[in-house]
């Protein structure tokens, strides 16, 4: 993560910094980079978990197993999830922080069904701590050596002789999902709206 902060007033923006690709922009850049379409995008928020919630993901090419995310006060064991193709429904992807003007939330929504609209994604791999919903996954193989995973691809996989699992196929509806990292090789939003928004504006609050 760029240790360059981005200062509006008195606002810490490093709470909100998202970074976009290589090299890293803070949350300003990336209105604009979505705004064109797909690109290639990495997501963190300094180590501080996020939430996301979508009505339904669909991801072709599925694994699951176990990991880290490296941040500045060190490691935080994560579970990692890689899906080689999603197309996400309904997506809100929300932080919030304390200020010294006050707790401020980050939100960005889009691929609205009611607009006809979808997110969809492209390598994806996501380090969470909780996820919840309503899942079918087919042809799953549980207990798979996680470094011999490869239905996301060959750079989604875990260690020699760690726990793994993986499908050909996944679905979920209501998900939920609390996260510390998120990254794509394409990540395309379709009707996205982000806002910095005063107070507790949580995906989780509805």
């Amino acid at each position: 993560m760029d240790s360059q902060e981005a200062m509006e007033g008195r606002t810490n923006w490093k709470r909100f910094a998202v970074a976009v690709g290589v090299p890293t922009v803070v949350a300003g850049g990336l209105v604009v980079a979505l705004a064109q379409g797909a690109l290639a995008a990495s997501f963190t928020v300094s180590g501080q978990d996020f939430h996301l919630t979508a009505s339904h993901l669909h991801g072709d090419g599925f694994v699951q197993y176990s990991g880290a995310d490296i941040t500045k006060t060190g490691a935080k064991a994560v579970a990692v999830s890689g899906i080689q193709s999603a197309t996400i429904n309904d997506l809100c992807q929300s932080v919030v922080g304390d200020t010294p003007l006050g707790k401020f939330t980050l939100r960005i929504e889009a691929g609205k069904t009611a607009d006809h609209k979808q997110v969809s994604a492209t390598d994806l791999l996501i380090g969470m701590s909780d996820l919840s919903g309503d899942a079918t996954f087919t042809s799953i193989n549980i207990g798979q050596d996680a470094s011999t995973l490869n239905q996301a691809g060959a750079n989604a996989h875990g260690a020699v002789g760690g726990f793994g699992q993986g499908a050909s196929s996944v679905d979920i509806d209501n998900l939920k999902q609390t996260a510390t990292s998120t990254s794509a090789g394409t990540f395309s939003l379709q009707g996205m709206h982000l806002a910095l928004l005063g107070g507790d504006h949580d995906c989780f609050n509805g």
